[in-house]
């Protein structure tokens, strides 16, 4: 039986990749941009299978209408894609309160609201899928990507929780942690940047990655859209996803490095409980 997709961001990257991969397995798909006519193509050659669906996530009230849309025409929502963002570079210490309200509208108010729209057509039906585009960055992070990462922290802490409460029901959660793919993420006109004062060294030369990195990175869009099918389609779907040979190494870094600071203070931390 075809399912019935709502992807944001279809548009380019990981958004177009994904809803590729579903329109060629027959598929149905929303796609949802704030430019629609970029998907003019996809609409043209799938007729019967694709729309284009004009959204801003960050505009939350329209979330709930535009799902209800979605469901009356088509009677269901197997899989939302909460895919639409940009990334940003800037110092902790210059990145404005406007700058961060912003990421965390895109990053993780918009796909809060999409989620609670779905959700309770997905428990009614005790099946569907929730699939949250993080990043790397959501398990770990550097110098100039504070603003950025911590949309991404906020947003899988969410979709852990999350997908605790419905499991019950059916529904699945997969957070997907990429490196670094090649999609617009770092095209010009899509990457923010603080005003950089030179004063944190690492940040700028953070800024010059992602400012000349365009079109270079590793990771092939059209691969990673096959696994996160592959993951969904898993009897046990992860909750987890690194995407790339960067991002697993890197996670599992992280991780290596946690597990040491614990270690370390293991034993003073485990008596800081009351006297017997």
């Amino acid at each position: 039986m075809s399912k019935v997709w709502l992807i944001t961001g279809a548009s380019s990257g990981f958004g177009r990749a994904i809803t590729e991969a579903a329109l060629a397995a027959g598929d149905v798909v929303v796609g949802a941009a704030r430019r629609p006519e970029a998907l003019d193509d996809l609409v043209a050659a799938h007729p019967d299978q694709m729309e284009a669906l004009r959204l801003d996530v960050t505009d939350t009230g329209a979330a709930e209408a535009a799902v209800r849309d979605v469901v009356e025409r088509h009677g269901r929502i197997d899989v939302l894609v909460n895919n639409a963002g940009r990334t940003h570079v800037g110092a902790f210490e210059e990145t404005t309160d406007d700058e961060l309200r912003a990421l965390f509208d895109l990053h993780l108010f918009g796909p809060a609201a999409l989620t609670r729209a779905v959700l309770p057509f997905m428990r009614e039906r005790r099946s569907g899928a929730i699939v949250q585009m993080s990043s790397v960055g959501g398990q770990m992070s550097f110098a100039g990507f504070a603003a950025y990462s911590g949309t991404k922290f906020a947003l899988e802490g969410m979709s852990e929780a999350l997908a605790d409460e419905v499991a019950e029901f059916g529904i699945k959660v997969l957070i997907v942690e990429p490196g670094a793919f090649r999609t617009s993420l770092f095209e010009g006109n899509r990457a923010g940047f603080s005003p950089d004062s030179g004063a944190y060294p690492k940040v700028t030369q953070t800024r010059g990655y992602v400012a000349t990195g365009d079109g270079t990175q590793a990771g092939d869009p059209a691969k990673a859209a096959a696994l996160i099918r592959a993951a969904l389609d898993a009897e046990k779907t992860p909750l987890h996803l690194p995407l790339g040979d960067d991002a697993v190494t890197a996670v599992l870094g992280h991780l290596d490095q946690v597990r040491d600071d614990v270690a370390a203070w293991e034993k003073r931390t485990r008596e800081t409980g009351f006297d017997a």
